[in-house]
């Protein structure tokens, strides 16, 4: 899973795209007006973004932060509602019909995030800056190697986190005041979260870590003054801060946040809920329509797990054999390094077939790490990016190893950080366009690259592949919670029986998703829907094409495009079959 969202895109516009050609250029004629009109929105808007949220262009595309953290406070959200409501009005007047075909996904895609950002300063989300599974605490200590520059202005923003932290909590109590809170219910334990970051001896302060080992080339007198500096800012600035938001959390947010559970229970709730489905999932879909194709999903997936427990040889009901699969040691790993090798072992078994199933592979490396101690308690079983894939290691019987296989498919290759990579290397597409991502595509891939594991043939085992069923089952399972909680008022028992009865997923796993779909609506409907409709156009593009159909060239033209609002891809797809199934420009495929 990847953490982020992305807005609704009007199907009148995204009826009005017609999809990039074969090799993702301009394929019709462009305007020099439009074109430039367009370049330059996109442009603004991409420093806009950067100046805004305190982040610094890189020479290969991707961003990383400056020296302070950015202004959460209702006026500098009033003065991005201006605007952005500017740059949306002006790019809505470009006349798409006279863009390339390239350029008009660009338009769609450019038009798409500024309505996402609207949509979040309409409902005032920065009222509510955390949920069960994210927060804006738990992720400023950057990971990997640093120049100095690098460490100065790690140094400074540790010296902005007061400032910073201050606004957060002015926002969570107007949240408080106005009914717009985390449910009471999914934050036991979370503060948790923020002790490790209080801690007054420095050395033990996560913060720290960056200046334990600092790399070679840093002249040691260097070394010794950023740490001086860090030690002072982690001292004066950091744990305080820490200390100050722990007892926010403990003696005023915790209290008084909201005891009922539905988004449908906040301030415009349900007009909330239908503006985070549109969001995640970028498709004109109805709580109630979700809820049916989650329970068709279900069924169908039921099946296929009694197909699989047969094959395992197992003499019992589908209840009594995901009680095995929970409680056997054999599927326990016996220290953290023995489940991180699972998973990496799995990875190298997926590089072994990559060239198989795709034909361009990105330059980029990422590796795999394991989630950080002081938030892996209440965090989900991994997560994927750009620099790193995350395996959760916390609590090792809740991490049965027949899971592993399907869980680094989806997070590291050919999954997320797969999927960041290649749009990261798009040379032709706009800035604003290599780090876009949008839920419903990105978590659809994911999803969708998990069942590609069977083809692959990487899960070797009934269990291994019971494991990729439960977590199929496990994102099914949500549409039918998610809007079973935020639209039919579910209780968390019922949610949580739900969950527990369908998948393998040991009861801490269900407890912390049953939190996080409470606390973050909408976004766990982003997986199944977007995984449907991959699945969808690819079955329409094998039978149309029939032997003229190259699984090579279908993955490469989908993960080509960058993020993109699901319609989007679905006419890029219609106009791959209609090109009898090309691929891009500048590959070989032998």
């Amino acid at each position: 899973m990847k953490a982020a969202t992305a807005s609704f895109l009007p199907i009148l516009l995204a009826a009005a795209l017609p999809a990039v050609a074969q090799d993702g250029r301009s394929a019709t004629p462009v305007r020099t007006e439009q074109s430039s009109t367009l370049q330059a929105l996109a442009d603004e808007y991409y420093r806009f973004g950067l100046a805004e949220y305190e982040r610094e262009a890189k020479p290969d595309g991707s961003t990383a932060p400056t020296g302070k953290l950015p202004s959460v406070t209702p006026s500098a959200y009033a003065e991005r509602e201006r605007v952005l409501q500017d740059l949306l009005a002006r790019a809505r007047l470009l006349e798409t019909e006279q863009l390339g075909e390239r350029e008009r996904i660009d338009a769609a895609v450019l038009v798409t995030l500024i309505e996402q950002d609207l949509g979040d300063i309409a409902y005032r989300e920065w009222e509510m800056p955390l949920n069960s599974d994210s927060n804006f605490w738990s992720y400023l200590v950057p990971s990997g190697p640093m120049d100095v520059v690098q460490y100065e202005n790690y140094i400074a923003r540790m010296r902005d986190l007061p400032r910073f932290f201050d606004e957060n909590i002015a926002n969570m109590r107007s949240g408080l005041d106005r009914g717009f809170s985390v449910p009471a219910v999914t934050l036991e334990g979370r503060d948790v979260s923020i002790e490790a970051y209080a801690a007054a001896e420095v050395d033990e302060n996560p913060f720290w870590r960056p200046f334990a080992e600092m790399p070679a080339r840093i002249p040691a007198a260097e070394q010794e003054r950023l740490r001086g500096e860090a030690r002072n800012a982690i001292e004066q600035a950091v744990a305080p801060a820490y200390r100050e938001l722990l007892g926010f959390m403990r003696d005023e947010y915790l209290p008084k946040t909201r005891k009922t559970l539905g988004a449908r229970e906040f301030p415009r709730g349900e007009d909330y809920y239908a503006q985070q489905i549109r969001q995640y999932t970028t498709l004109d879909l109805t709580a109630e329509q979700i809820h049916r194709i989650g329970l068709d999903e279900v069924a169908r997936i039921t099946a296929a797990m009694e197909k699989v427990k047969e094959e395992a040889g197992f003499d019992g009901s589908l209840s009594e054999f995901i009680a095995f699969l929970r409680t056997d040691a054999q599927f326990v790993a016996e220290t953290p390094d023995e489940l991180m090798g699972v998973a990496a072992y799995a990875a190298k078994r997926v590089d072994d077939k990559l060239g198989e199933y795709f034909g361009f592979l990105p330059r980029y490396r990422h590796g795999i790490r394991p989630v950080d101690p002081a938030i892996a308690p209440f965090y989900t079983a991994g997560r994927g990016g750009l620099e790193y894939c995350q395996i959760n290691t916390y609590d090792l019987p809740s991490r049965p190893v027949y899971n592993i296989p399907a869980l680094t498919l989806h997070e590291c290759a050919p999954g997320h950080s797969f999927q960041a990579a290649i749009a990261l290397e798009q040379e032709e597409a706009p800035l604003f366009r290599r780090q876009t991502y949008f839920s419903g595509f990105g978590e659809g891939w994911g999803l969708y690259v998990e069942h590609l594991g069977n083809e692959m043939g990487i899960y070797r085992t009934p269990y291994e592949r019971f494991g990729q069923l439960s977590y199929e089952m496990w994102r099914a399972a949500r549409l039918v919670i998610d809007t079973g909680i935020h639209h039919y008022g579910w209780s968390r028992e019922q949610a949580v029986d739900y969950l527990s009865q369908r998948t393998a997923l040991s009861e801490r796993e269900v407890g912390t998703e049953i939190d996080r779909y409470i606390s973050w609506p909408g976004q766990a409907l982003a997986y199944k829907l977007g995984e449907l409709t991959i699945k969808r156009v690819r079955t329409k593009a094998e039978n149309e094409l029939g032997d003229a159909f190259d699984l090579r060239k279908f993955h490469d033209v989908v993960l080509s495009l960058g993020s993109v609002p699901l319609p989007v891809l679905e006419q890029r797809i219609d106009r791959f079959i209609a090109e009898g199934g090309a691929g891009l420009d500048g590959v070989t495929y032998d």
